[in-house]
């Protein structure tokens, strides 16, 4: 190497025409060895090269050559292509693709999931890959292409023992072993994916608990707030009603000069005429109230029982300690009246699952109520009927003590209600709650049915009596035996009079079940006929034969209706031809029924109750003797049963009532 000290070493660049070209063979040697001398001279061991005077020059010719288009020009036609093709020709195509896919940004590597899986990315995409490249074949395809091939294989083209033929069994060989770990692993994949998913479904089925809860918690504060309105309400109407009194107390009363009127101020009284005439007379409770019971609908529909799975028990409650003889409920988490053979008759909120209140009348059990819009009908052993305003109770959904001091400890803790054991709330919850009674029977009331201002009630006088609500009074007096003989004694002559030649059963209730809609009247009596009759004439238009036992409940729509009997069969008959449509028999008597839009439920003689689909066709149990028998308890028979809207409520002969989704 020539030492850097030595300037004539170093030819001179300058010396060089610029007219020279470079792409001659001379001036490319030149070019080189400028370039060489310059490295040579560089590599030397300069302390600092950058200060040299010769590193400073040299790099200057350098630079200045290098900016020539020319000698550019010169350089890509020799290479004959572009930059980007001379940086990827010092790469391989398949270390390109490598580093391309390799290449992960710094974001994506900080939020890599942890994987417990044996197997990485590319050995499942890899074990994948084969099948979307059959599938996208065909089966068929697939299969033809296959067979082909090992036709063309077992042709003999090696002798066996040849090293060829062990070559080719052990690549067989390795092929399968390998298609055996694409399986493994594709098989491995699978069962990570339902694992995946069965953590998905933990997941919604907690956060379908949580949105449950929450439901309920709103169910409850929309119970709470339409109590509220209704208290409002209440308040409302009295205020308007005692304006209008006041108003027409003034306007009826004479005015007076202000002697006469100092004179009144002096004499004792008790109180003006026109007010004294305006008392209600005292009676014995028989007559009707001079204002027109009070309707209240429930502003909105409660929809928890509907996101629960068929058969679910929402509540069990200890209502009473004789066997229940009737209940009925307005709407689903609403309000329940209960009776028993123990005479008490009891009102519930089914949304808090406690009692109320106890309606204090009757002086004998039950047999039969419906409750419609607040509004509540009972009818009793003592041969009376009492109706009542539910809306107007004392009740407080908070429970607290109705209104009393707080420090009232004794009526806050019965208020409670705990399962185990009836409490009874404060005794004058429902002591509002009465409108008057109607008294015309003269034996126990065994069915009743009210629809608008009709009230219809059966008894055991052999009787259907039709009551005017707004005048609280007997309108019409219907006789099932004079019907019945009258049938007998035109079945001769018509065919629209049918009989049973089956006796009575005088166990049974004489009058078991009714049903009232207009003019229409449906009732079912003990010697197992369903009488329809025209309440504009009194007269029974059809009588529908087909019952062999007591009639003890029935229901029907526009179209059919659904019967009851002891005989241990359900009938639903068509009421546009009076045939039976369809008929279902049973291990025991049917004791209580009741159908919605979708399904029929009854009480026969079971622990559970007998649930039949309209819509998918089939017959399922619900009921405690299901949910209690992997405990090995045995439930007392259901002997009511009531349903709206898939909220289903069963009383029992040990006086517990069920709550259940149906």
């Amino acid at each position: 190497m020539a030492d850097p000290g030595q300037k004539d070493d170093f030819p001179d660049l300058s010396s060089f025409d610029d007219d020279v070209s470079v792409i001659s063979t001379r001036g490319v040697e030149a070019f080189g060895r400028k370039v060489t001398s310059t490295a040579s001279h560089l590599i030397g061991t300069i302390a600092d090269p950058t200060s040299h005077p010769h590193y400073t020059r040299a790099m200057t010719e350098v630079s200045r050559q290098l900016t020539k288009p020319s000698l550019q020009r010169t350089m890509f036609s020799m290479a004959r292509t572009t930059p980007t093709d001379l940086v990827r020709s010092r790469l391989s195509t398949t270390e390109i693709h490598s580093r391309a896919l390799a290449y992960v940004p710094d974001e994506l590597l900080k939020n890599i999931p942890e994987d417990e899986n044996s197997y990485s990315l590319f050995q499942g995409f890899k074990a994948s890959f084969p099948e979307f490249a059959e599938d996208s074949k065909g089966k068929k395809h697939r299969r033809r292409v296959s067979r082909g091939r090992r036709l063309l294989e077992e042709r003999p083209t090696t002798p066996d023992g040849s090293p060829e033929s062990v070559h080719k069994i052990k690549k067989e060989k390795s092929t399968m072993m390998h298609q055996l770990e694409m399986l493994s692993i594709r098989k491995n994949m699978a069962s990570a994916e339902i694992k995946e998913i069965d953590a998905k479904l933990e997941n919604l089925v907690g956060m379908r608990k949580i949105i449950l809860e929450r439901l309920a918690a709103l169910e409850k504060d929309e119970a709470l707030l339409e109590h509220d309105i209704v208290e409002v309400e209440t308040r409302l109407e009295e205020a308007q009603e005692m304006a209008v009194e006041a108003a027409s107390i003034a306007q009826h009363t004479p005015a007076r000069s202000e002697d006469e009127q100092n004179e009144d101020e002096n004499a004792p009284g008790f109180m003006s005429q026109s007010i004294y005439e305006k008392l209600p007379s005292v009676s014995s409770g028989s007559g009707p109230v001079k204002r027109k019971p009070r309707s209240i609908r429930r502003k909105s529909a409660p929809i928890l029982h509907e996101h629960f799975e068929p058969g679910s028990m929402i509540r069990s409650m200890r209502a009473h300690q004789d066997s229940i003889t009737t209940l009925d409920f307005d709407a689903p988490f609403g309000l329940m009246v209960s009776a028993a053979m123990d005479d008490s008759v009891r009102v519930w909120d089914l949304n808090a699952g406690r009692c109320i209140g106890l309606l204090d009348g009757h002086t004998a059990s039950v047999r039969a109520l419906q409750v419609e819009d607040n509004f509540l009908a009972t009818g009793s052993m003592d041969a009376t009927i009492r109706l009542w305003d539910l809306s107007k109770a004392h009740y407080d959904p908070q429970g607290s003590s109705f209104g009393k001091e707080e420090d009232d400890d004794e009526d806050a803790l019965a208020f409670e209600n705990p399962s185990d054991l009836p409490v009874d709330p404060p005794a004058n919850s429902m002591a509002d709650c009465p409108l008057f009674t109607l008294q015309a029977h003269l034996d126990e009331i065994t069915a009743l049915h009210f629809r608008g201002n009709v009230l219809v009630s059966g008894s055991a006088d052999k009787t259907l009596r039709q009551w005017d609500l707004e005048k609280g009074r007997c309108v019409q007096t219907l006789d099932v035996m004079w019907a019945a003989a009258q049938a007998t004694a035109l079945s001769h002559d018509s065919d629209t009079w049918r009989q049973t030649n089956k006796a009575p059963d005088t166990s049974a209730d004489f009058v078991g079940a009714l049903q009232v809609f207009e003019s229409a009247l449906a009732c079912g009596t003990a010697d197992g006929m369903v009488r329809l009759w025209d309440l504009r004439s009194g007269q029974v238009h059809r009588s529908l034969v087909g019952h062999t036992g007591p009639v003890t409940c029935l229901q029907f729509d526009d179209v059919h209706l659904v019967t009851g009997s002891l005989d241990r069969s359900i009938r639903i008959w068509d009421l546009r031809t009076g045939s039976i449509y369809d008929a279902y028999a049973y291990d025991n008597p049917i004791t209580s029924m009741m159908f919605d839009q979708r399904r029929i439920v009854a009480a026969a003689g079971e622990d559970v109750v007998k649930v039949y689909d309209k819509v998918e066709g089939r017959h399922w149990d619900c009921g405690a003797g299901i949910t209690e028998a992997d405990e090995a308890k045995s439930p007392a028979i259901v002997e009511q049963v009531r349903i709206r809207d898939g909220y289903m409520v069963e009383g029992r002969r040990d006086g517990i009532v069920g709550v259940w989704t149906c």
